[in-house]
């Protein structure tokens, strides 16, 4: 299994003497399927199985109706501890394959309940020629309607229900490209986003939104965005401009640790289950001077690190995660919104804390960020990754500027998905 939710085969040996790689979806390791070959690039193909002929003793039947034909989930066809197993087997072949580092010792896994575990779920909205709301089907840009999540919140599949009620009903609001619910720790409250046309009036997002509020007793507030460009699935970019807000455009969301506020468009870890895990591995047994927290979000690490640092600097690009940031930070946190790269460039020479953490977008730091940090000399630096291969890479800087590997996390804040969250401990 590689990275992405394929399995990684090969074609016959060609004259070269190494078979052309072949990426299946949905398959398991050491399973013999019949395949058909679906995509021809120079270097690889794609193909899709039709028949398992010799089934992994792990395969299980999905729990979602949606499964294979829905873009989101990659691993239902198999028991969770075997997708935990395949996760861990990634990290670890990423490691060793581009940062040319063994994982010596224990990988610490931590595992999530496999179902209803997100508390934020963004779907896309069909006025016409009906009305449907869903996902992408799997590998492509096409609406696949669904009327159930149940990688989802139990209040995010409730008003999933809800709203193709109310899209059935009565009059979808015109112009709603997509719709994003965001559950509250207890799962009792929402906050919606719409990202609308830009095109869209102001007073008729207002009347649509008074009558989703009638049928949505939770919604607690609605936010209603111009949607952004996008390249590909790729989220943009550039912050989407505010069109309307109705009642409260934030989630107060609790956790052992302490409350954030969470408004529209700031981001937020979606797996309920394991945020105070999370914030515990980063930093449990941590203190000193100094901590410098990069790509801070919210303050999901920097609120709970003041409490044994006298002062923390935490630095966020986006200026609605920043404002949130302003508001959870305790007075020994400066908030500074910057680019990460904008600020190693401003910062003071002579600052070195004790503790770097970055937890930074699907892109991973990149070399100039990387090498500097690296320069920067701190005794300890946490990485917070949602993919290995830019972990791996960045990793490299560290190792060679004379880091180690102290203790390697997964924490699988995405089952049934490919996608696996990672905290690596490094030290000097």
């Amino acid at each position: 299994m590689i990275y992405g939710g394929d399995g990684l085969a090969r074609l016959p040996a060609d004259a070269q003497g190494r078979g052309k790689a072949v990426f299946l979806p949905f398959v398991l390791p050491e399973e013999r399927v019949e395949a058909s070959i679906v995509e021809q690039k120079p270097g690889f193909d794609r193909a899709r199985a039709s028949k398992i002929i010799e089934p992994s003793a792990h395969r299980i039947e999905p729990q979602c109706r949606y499964f294979q034909n829905c873009g989101g989930c990659h691993y239902q066809h198999t028991d969770y501890e075997h997708q935990l197993a395949i996760k861990a087997d990634i990290l670890k072949e990423n490691l060793r394959r581009i940062a040319k580092v063994e994982v010596e010792g224990e990988l610490h896994l931590h595992p999530s309940p496999p179902w209803n575990h997100r508390n934020r779920s963004r779907l896309r909205v069909q006025s016409s020629p009906e009305f449907a709301v869903g996902y992408y089907r799997f590998n492509s840009h096409e609406l696949l309607p669904v009327e159930e999540c149940p990688i989802s919140s139990p209040l995010i599949n409730r008003t999933i229900g809800r709203l193709w009620k109310i899209g059935r009903d009565s009059v979808i609001l015109p112009g709603l490209v997509e719709i994003e619910f965001f559950a509250n720790s207890d799962d009792t409250q929402l906050l919606a986003e719409l990202f609308c046309s830009r095109e869209i009036d102001a007073s008729a997002v207002e009347q649509w939104a008074a009558q989703l509020r009638r049928e949505l007793p939770e919604l607690t507030g609605l936010v209603a965005f111009a949607e952004a460009p996008r390249v590909g699935r790729e989220v943009p970019v550039i912050e989407p401009k505010r069109i309307a807000v109705i009642g409260t455009p934030e989630i107060i969301y609790a956790t052992s640790h302490g409350s954030y506020r969470v408004g529209a468009g700031s981001f937020f870890q979606v797996n309920r289950y394991l945020i105070d895990e999370l914030v515990e591995i980063v930093t449990r047994g941590r203190s000193g001077q100094a901590g410098l927290d990069l790509y801070a979000g919210v303050g999901l690490f920097s609120s709970v690190l003041a409490r044994n640092f006298h002062h923390i600097v935490a630095v966020e690009s986006s200026q609605n995660s920043h404002s949130d940031l302003q508001y959870n930070s305790p007075v020994n946190v400066k908030a500074v919104r910057a680019t990460v790269e904008q600020y190693l460039a401003k910062k003071p020479d002579k600052f070195r804390p004790e503790l770097v953490v970055v937890d930074p977008p699907r892109s991973g730091l990149g070399d100039k960020v990387g090498a500097a940090l690296a320069k920067m000399g701190s005794p300890r630096v946490t990485y917070v990754s949602c993919d290995p291969a830019t972990l791996a890479r960045d990793l490299k800087l560290f190792l060679t500027a004379g880091y180690r590997l102290d203790e390697v996390h997964l924490v699988d804040l995405f089952p049934q998905t490919f996608h696996l969250e990672s905290v690596v401990q490094l030290v000097r």
